[in-house]
């Protein structure tokens, strides 16, 4: 509901959408009119009669009970109520009897819910603070005062005053409901939980309550729990919309794609422009592989949500993995997305008092949502650690739900962190322009939790965008987009928003995990064939690998192929992939596909590695490396067709480099036919890349800090020539 029409207003618009069996856009409105006023009897009304004719009759009686006591003079209010109780309760009609409440007369909460629609809150805040101190003792104007808090940005304040309304009032399911949100704004999980718990023990149908508590648990990641929440929701309402998208969520994250596209299409079957839904329906498709339906969904995600920043991040993520898309074509998408995201910011960047010295100590934040136990960390925190603390003062911006003990050591590497959960991005930008952030680092890209739009706020003088995406951001906000010239080489620059800033390749480092084990004797030597093998997930996955994987397993007729993700976790998605290959003539008894974590046993069994293309595998590659196996790499658009020839750069091997699909083959075949040379890669390559630039922690931190100081400098001179 938009603050800037009347309740009355709302309310009519809301009994048009029940009219027209729009119930989740009618309930969320009749719930946005309670919320301020939980002493509205016709929105009380109405929203039990939609309880009803969606199948929650005790839910729904429970309302129109408190209807009538609202407005006890109502004779349709009374008369609707004992029908029903009637109807679906037979012989259980009871005496509705008066009952006097100490709360604000009808006009003094109609001159609340008129300021509050006119989107005054500082004024509705003063209006509740009066009502309470005139009626101390009522729930009615404490929620008031509590809401206009909360539409103020003080949950903490909200939470206070809902704290002791539970405690006076502790048999009253909303009010242990509102104080759960107010928990669950402020990120107090642990206390949101226990609060819809107790809200959904005294009303056992409370569908909100049950529909809050499973997406904390979803947000936390505690995925069993959340799916035993919805699936408890769907038999309270069977097409409660909520319930089947975030179950779609759950099916998508424990990998099965299948299953989730099933909940997200039985959904949208009842609300149908839920944006929302859409975008979450592209990311299901986009795993098995449907790239042309998934942009599809994600355009239609930015139709219907415009703000909806997923809904960009998703699209250009799956554009980039698109095997028949162009680098130009690709790029195309990015131009437009900067356009409508970020042209909007740009008469408003900020002025910066940062001291243009070019020799002081450089403050430089890096923002990521991967402070935490997650792949990034095995390039992050190497350079982190290794920081020249005299030259650089170091900001982390955790853009975190929970901590870990990852998060913990990062803790140690940084001299300041800032957990950003709960900074909305202006609040946010101005956070870093406080802190005096000369250099500003996002090491996200479009994957999940960016803040790629503080970075369109400008909050820092110099931005850069380095290692989580693998490719522009997109955003001619960001400065500088820190690469390699292998993976974009001079004449890409049209390729990219930020001008790209070239280190000696590579632009990473990497540190292995402490668990993986020693290097293993070449599989070959004791099953008497190839083993050829890949980590990546589905979606790099395509008609062109499949095509060029399976010619190099018809050429070498004993070899296997093993393909470990979790993507292959799904039956389903293991046996469309094997039926894949049978298309290409390969028996599926040739093709080993699932899943295993973690995964150094898995490499263990492979001889040879197979880079995909034309988006080339991420971290799998080091680690197939570190573990001794060579792989062969299709060198493809700027820059995510790159990273595999800069990682091989970086280690000196550039005879593991194809150019063409055909040469791709050629070298598979060419390096599977000889055991000798693969046996003697076995046990150097771990040594050889230990010494190689890939690993000298060190000597990459210099190289990127060279790299921050002279960008430093750079907007120094231009500082003191605008002066």
């Amino acid at each position: 509901m938009q603050h800037s029409i009347s309740m009355e207003d709302a309310l009519h618009i809301a009994i048009n959408h029940h009219q027209q069996e729009r119930f989740v856009d009618a309930e969320e409105i009749y719930h946005a009119i309670l919320e301020i006023d939980p002493n509205h009897a016709e929105a009380t009304y109405r929203l039990g009669l939609l309880a009803i004719d969606i199948g929650c009759i005790q839910e729904g009686l429970h309302l129109l009970e408190r209807a009538v006591s609202l407005n006890p003079d109502n004779e349709l209010y009374q008369k609707t109520y004992a029908e029903s109780r009637k109807e679906k309760q037979p012989g259980e009609i009871q005496q509705i009897t008066d009952t006097i409440i100490l709360d604000p007369t009808p006009e003094e909460m109609s001159e609340v819910r008129k300021v509050f629609s006119s989107g005054n809150f500082q004024t509705t805040k003063s209006l509740a603070d009066a009502l309470v101190q005139k009626y101390p003792q009522s729930a009615i104007a404490l929620n008031a005062l509590s809401v206009s808090y909360r539409y103020l940005g003080n949950s903490y304040e909200s939470m206070k005053i809902l704290q002791n309304v539970v405690v006076r009032f502790p048999d009253d399911p909303e009010y242990h409901f509102n104080l759960g949100v107010a928990y669950q704004d402020l990120c107090y999980f642990d206390k949101a939980i226990a609060s819809y718990k107790e809200a959904i023990r005294l009303r056992p149908d409370y569908t909100l309550a049950y529909n809050n508590l499973g997406t904390i648990y979803l947000e936390i990641d505690e995925l069993s729990n959340a799916q035993q929440i919805f699936q408890k929701l769907l038999e309270i309402k069977p097409m409660y919309f909520k319930a089947l998208t975030n179950l779609g969520l759950i099916s998508k994250n424990l990998g099965h794609p299948y299953e989730a596209i099933g909940y997200y299409q039985k959904a949208l079957q009842s609300e149908s422009s839920s944006a929302e839904t859409y975008n979450n329906l592209g990311n299901a498709l986009l795993d098995t592989g449907e790239f042309d339906a998934a942009i599809t969904c994600f355009q239609k995600t930015i139709d219907l949500g415009p703000s909806l920043e997923q809904g960009y991040g998703n699209l250009l993520f799956a554009i980039n993995y698109h095997p028949d898309k162009s680098a130009t074509e690709i790029f195309e998408y990015y131009r437009q997305y900067d356009l409508r995201r970020y042209a909007p910011f740009k008469p408003e960047h900020p002025s910066y008092t940062n001291n243009p010295t070019p020799d002081r100590k450089i403050k430089i934040g890096y923002v990521s949502p991967d402070f935490k136990m997650h792949p990034v960390r095995l390039f992050l925190a190497p350079l982190l650690e290794n920081h020249d603390k005299s030259k650089f003062e170091v900001y982390a911006y955790a853009e975190l739900f929970k901590e870990d003990i990852i998060s913990e050591r990062y803790k140690h590497y940084v001299d300041h962190w800032i957990m950003t959960k709960g900074f909305n991005d202006d609040a946010l930008a101005e956070r870093i322009k406080s802190d005096g952030i000369d250099i500003l680092i996002d090491v996200a890209g479009h994957t999940a939790g960016n803040r790629l739009q503080v970075f369109a706020r400008k909050p820092a003088p110099i931005s850069v965008s380095w290692l989580g995406f693998g490719y522009t951001t997109g955003l001619s906000a960001i400065d500088y987009y820190l690469t390699d010239e292998i993976s974009a080489p001079d004449g890409s620059e049209s390729l990219f928003s930020e001008q790209p800033w070239r280190v000696e390749t590579p632009s990473y480092v990497y540190r292995p995990a402490e668990e993986m084990g020693e290097v293993n004797t070449l599989p070959a030597l004791k099953n008497g064939y190839i083993t050829f093998g890949t980590l990546s997930r589905s979606v790099r996955i395509n008609h062109r690998t499949i095509k060029a994987w399976a010619q190099a397993l018809h050429r070498l007729p004993s070899s296997k192929l093993i393909i470990d993700s979790k993507n292959y976790e799904d039956e389903a998605m293991v046996e469309k992939l094997l039926q894949q290959f049978e298309l290409q003539g390969i028996k599926k008894d040739r093709i080993q596909a699932g899943y295993h974590s973690p995964p150094w046993d898995v490499l263990r069994e492979i001889d040879i590695g197979l880079d995909c293309f034309p988006h080339n595998s991420g971290t799998t590659l080091f680690e197939m490396l570190y573990m001794g196996i060579p792989y062969i790499t299709l060198t493809d658009r700027p820059s995510v067709g790159r990273i595999g020839s800069a990682i091989l750069s970086g280690i000196k091997k550039p005879g593991w480099i194809a150019h063409s699909e055909e040469e791709y083959v050629d070298k598979l075949v060419k390096l599977g036919s000889d055991l000798a040379s693969l046996t003697e890669i076995r046990t150097t390559l771990r040594d050889e890349m230990r010494k190689s630039d890939l690993m000298d922690e060190k000597g990459f931190a210099r190289k990127v800090e060279k790299a921050y100081a002279e960008m430093f400098q750079k907007w120094c001179m231009r500082s003191s020539n605008q002066r």
